[in-house]
């Protein structure tokens, strides 16, 4: 499939790093290949990034893409992939800020302060996150890969190996609950066609402009989606709206805030208030530094992994629960 491909790269990336960007729970399509470098599939495409830091001892370094998406218009698909990987924002400004006054934020942001967010497809995002749901990650991209595999169209092979493209809103409108059994999706199924033909009913309207309504209408218009409740919404906004000031909540991030910031684990008020007040407009940005700490550091310390450790059947709304 190389020989398909094309080359698309930017020098001197700051506050980049590919391990807390694709394993920070924002994505499912993503894997590590044996290089460092990843391969996912992003709108119907194939795609490939990897990262070389600086040689000379200085920040940053180089993204190389390679990938078959728009490769008949170098501008467009340079503006494209500086889209999807958030590059013209300033990391490294919003990372001071949040950590000036915040230790707790400054350990997270030391740790895995690469993480850059994603502004991925609407309709992917959506259905992704209902998957996630009282799920862990390693289960979510087998879900999400056998959906493609069932449902999507085929884009190629890589290494001899099928690619599927995600499945379309108009194909999985006409589909029934049964139709999706191979997937093993369990109850969330049901969430999946009906979401598809509540969107397809409306053209998908309200979900292609949510970028530009007020959180607040745009929420509204997310929780009446079959099985979406404020995480995913939240995590859809987040991620693929561009509205990096909404706090996604669930379980695990109850506790994370209970554990490092001395927090009631219900008191989901107190912790939107704290998130507003300290966090502002990067509330989201925040938030991933938090999961991906607290995971990060978990992995390396069995006691405190085992405090933090939540059963499946603790996890409600849409929770992406540490492997």
């Amino acid at each position: 499939m190389s020989g398909d491909l094309t080359k698309q790269v930017f020098e001197n990336v700051r506050d980049f790093d590919l391990d807390d960007i694709f394993d920070c729970g924002q994505c499912f399509r993503w894997n590590k290949q044996p290089d460092g470098s990843y391969s996912g599939v992003v709108e119907g495409s194939f795609a490939n990034i990897s990262f070389l830091p600086s040689e000379n001892g200085e920040a940053g370094g180089r993204v190389t893409i390679w990938s078959n998406r728009l490769a008949e218009s170098p501008s467009l698909r340079e503006k494209f992939w500086r889209n999807y990987l958030d590059l013209d924002r300033d990391y490294d400004a919003i990372k001071r800020l949040l950590s000036t006054e915040d230790a707790v934020m400054g350990r997270a942001i030391k740790t895995c302060g690469g993480i850059r967010i994603l502004n991925q497809n609407k309709w992917e995002t959506l259905i992704s996150f209902l998957i996630s749901q009282n799920n862990n990650i390693p289960r979510i991209k087998a879900c999400i890969e056998r959906l493609c595999v069932e449902q999507g169209r085929r884009i190629g092979r890589l290494r001899g190996k099928p690619i599927y493209a995600f499945p379309s809103v108009d194909r999985l409108s006409v589909l029934r609950e049964e139709h999706l059994a191979d997937c093993r999706l369990g109850y969330r199924a049901k969430y999946i066609v009906e979401t598809a033909r509540r969107i397809a009913y409306d053209g998908g309207a309200f979900l292609s402009t949510g970028e530009q309504m007020p959180i607040e209408k745009i929420e509204e218009y997310l929780l009446s989606l079959s099985g979406v409740g404020p995480k995913v919404a939240n995590c859809v906004m987040l991620f693929s709206m561009k509205k990096s000031e909404v706090f996604p909540l669930d379980v695990w991030v109850r506790r994370v805030m209970n554990r490092l910031y001395g927090m009631g684990e219900e008191n989901v008020s107190a912790m939107k208030d704290c998130a507003k007040r300290n966090f502002g407009s990067y509330g989201g940005i925040a938030q991933q530094y938090l999961f991906h700490y607290i995971r990060t550091v978990a992995r390396d310390n069995p006691a405190l992994y085992e405090r933090l450790r939540l059963e499946e059947s603790d996890e409600t709304d849409g929770a992406a629960v540490p492997e």
